[in-house]
């Protein structure tokens, strides 16, 4: 899918990503992840502000990406209600440029589905986090029961045509094949959802890998 129309396929989703700040089993989960960023954080594929809630706002600095201006719209209305110290920038996380070192956490939730290259992505983080920095991520993937992980496989191209991302990805491989080191793991549904604190390797030279 190009990114033109991608970016139109999240624009035109906004009001459902606010429904679904209300989830009461997500929230559980982003209040389990967000809890440990501090600091300057980088929030990529912010959406719709649904972390906004659970950081601790006298504790962090956020920049929130997103490459659709209606969730960073949606974003800044969620910061300022929740009063998180927060500027944004609306571009591809695959574009972006920042020096090594420059966060103390980044946060992705439920974003990792959509990239082209989720690898090249997570070594980004690596590099852009401070070496005693944390990643956190929440992401959902290919799940262990077979039943469930065939199906995923058979309807992935039609939900990614659909939704703008995939359901098929395998989390696990793609953080063994990242140079990010995992510190502490969580699954649920199956393995279907993760919840994931990294931090960065000493491995922060070299381009962005395609």
């Amino acid at each position: 899918m190009g990114k033109e129309k991608l970016i139109k396929k999240y624009d035109n989703q906004v009001k459902m990503y606010e429904r679904h700040r209300r989830n009461k089993v997500l929230a559980d989960w982003r209040n389990k992840l967000i809890k440990h960023a501090s600091g300057r954080v980088l929030e990529v594929g912010v959406g719709v502000g649904a972390n906004f809630p659970y950081y601790d706002r006298e504790q962090v600095e956020v920049t929130g990406v997103d490459f659709s201006p209606n969730m960073i719209k949606s974003a800044k209305e969620a910061a300022s209600f929740y009063q998180v110290k927060a500027k944004f920038i609306e571009e591809d996380v695959e574009d972006l440029i920042f020096e090594d070192n420059s966060f103390d956490t980044i946060v992705s939730t439920l974003s990792l589905c959509s990239y082209p290259n989720p690898i090249a992505i997570l070594n980004q983080f690596n590099r852009w986090c401070r070496k005693d920095g944390l990643v956190l991520l929440m992401e959902h993937g290919l799940s262990s029961n077979r039943l469930l992980s065939v199906t995923q496989k058979i309807i992935d191209p039609l939900y990614s045509k659909i939704s703008g991302c995939h359901c098929d990805r395998d989390v696990s491989m793609i953080l063994d094949k990242s140079n990010l080191q995992v510190v502490h793991i969580e699954r649920y549904r199956s393995d279907i959802f993760y919840l994931i604190r990294a931090k960065p390797s000493g491995t922060k030279t070299g381009h962005r890998d395609r």
